[in-house]
């Protein structure tokens, strides 16, 4: 066990790195892992590297929120953090922004411990059925999201140019493809307008931000209902999962819906770990790196996999506090537009050397598409299309 503690630690702190390095997903560390594997194996067990992604997975999802909300710079489950985070930054209150987003983690890992028991137990009675109409489940899903928009049309133009993309990204031979299209969705073009903007952020506040029962209570149903649904049908993440919990709660104020976003990327995160166990369901990539690693796992392996989570959970809310609190007292003597260049150019740099000169043309159409979506004052989860589209195709019966 003490292999599994030190796997644990040092999870803590790469996470930590992939969370705040903009465009250094979790995916490219935990593939890493699995390739040096062979060689990584003859000092660690298959089960401590396979708690070794499960800490940094878990860990990436809390500190993850502060590059979104201090920088701008999201993936693609931080994107609907935003306007929200980003609106409270510009007031002087970015470290109470991600406080919330901790307080929706700590939620998370409560609903994990519960709703472990009942995918392992019932998951796999219901998932045959699941899966017989999940193109109509997807359909739905796309329809929902298209008829919340005020202008129908415009959303359908930006749902299927995102589709577009993602198709092309999936044909095209790009490596990590989904590392161009995301951060070009979503982080350019976040960034982008932050420098036309030339936004200057005030000097920001760090005093104690107080929590209290009621908005606990508040985002526990919808986040339970929406991420556990979300954790194991393909093409549904966190960004499907919030616009789902955000209509049940019927609009939630900022506060309230950062907690909910904060709630559900862990959750999300957690349940697609306890569903690869349970119905043998590869829903992110952390999965499909802990599946290479481990051939088979029982409940005992499951049991370490929780427990990892919950502690990795708590270390990584301490830690991405004093980080904000440390950002939050030193964001605003920085040229907040020389520093969203310098990101922009950091994400050029990163898609060029992962993913090639066609990845660069992928990053940049998609960086376009996504400040289409910015300027038409669509949601940004119209730009999951990238994702949703392809899925449909993949389950349309030929």
């Amino acid at each position: 066990m003490l292999e599994i503690l030190v796997a644990l630690l040092m999870g803590v702190v790469f996470g930590c790195i992939t969370g705040l390095t903009p465009g250094l997903h979790i995916n490219v560390l935990a593939f890493f892992i699995v390739s040096c594997s062979a060689y990584l194996s003859k000092y660690f067990s298959p089960l401590s590297l396979a708690s070794f992604i499960v800490s940094v997975s878990i860990t990436h999802t809390f500190i993850d929120f502060i590059p979104s909300i201090f920088l701008g710079s999201p993936d693609e489950d931080t994107g609907l953090s935003i306007l929200p985070g980003h609106s409270m930054l510009l007031k002087g209150k970015g470290h109470e922004a991600v406080v919330h987003t901790l307080y929706g983690g700590l939620l998370a890992l409560l609903i994990i411990l519960f709703l472990s028991p009942v995918f392992i137990l019932f998951l796999p009675k219901f998932y045959p059925f699941i899966k017989s109409v999940m193109l109509f489940i997807l359909l739905l899903s796309s329809f929902y999201l298209l008829f919340r928009e005020s202008n129908f049309l415009v959303s359908v133009l930006i749902f299927m140019m995102s589709g577009l993309i993602g198709i092309s990204s999936a044909i095209l031979p790009i490596n990590d493809s989904l590392l161009p299209m995301l951060t070009g969705l979503f982080g350019a073009s976040s960034l982008i307008t932050s420098i036309a903007k030339k936004q200057i952020i005030p000097k920001q506040e760090t005093k104690k931000v107080c929590f209290r029962i009621k908005n606990f209570l508040k985002i526990l149903f919808p986040a339970s209902f929406a991420s556990s649904v979300c954790s194991f049908l393909p093409a549904l993440g966190s960004g499907q999962a919030a616009v789902i919990a955000s209509d049940i709660m019927k609009n939630p104020d900022k506060k309230s819906f950062l907690m909910l976003i904060g709630s559900i990327n862990t959750i999300v995160m957690g349940l697609s770990i306890i569903s690869l166990y349970s119905i043998n369901v590869k829903r992110t990539g952390s999965a499909v790196a802990i599946s290479s690693l481990l051939d088979s796992f029982s409940l005992f392996e499951v049991f370490v996999f929780i427990l990892v989570i919950l502690f990795s959970g708590i270390l990584s809310v301490f830690i991405a506090e004093k980080i904000s609190i440390f950002l939050a007292n030193n964001i605003s003597r920085i040229n907040y537009c020389k520093l969203s260049l310098f990101v922009l150019i950091f994400l050029l740099c990163v898609v060029i050397i992962f993913s090639g000169f066609l990845g660069l043309v992928v990053f940049i159409v998609s960086a376009f598409t996504g400040l289409f979506a910015v300027s038409v004052g669509a949601r940004r989860t119209l730009l999951m299309g990238c994702l949703m589209i392809p899925t449909i195709l993949f389950y349309i019966p030929v």
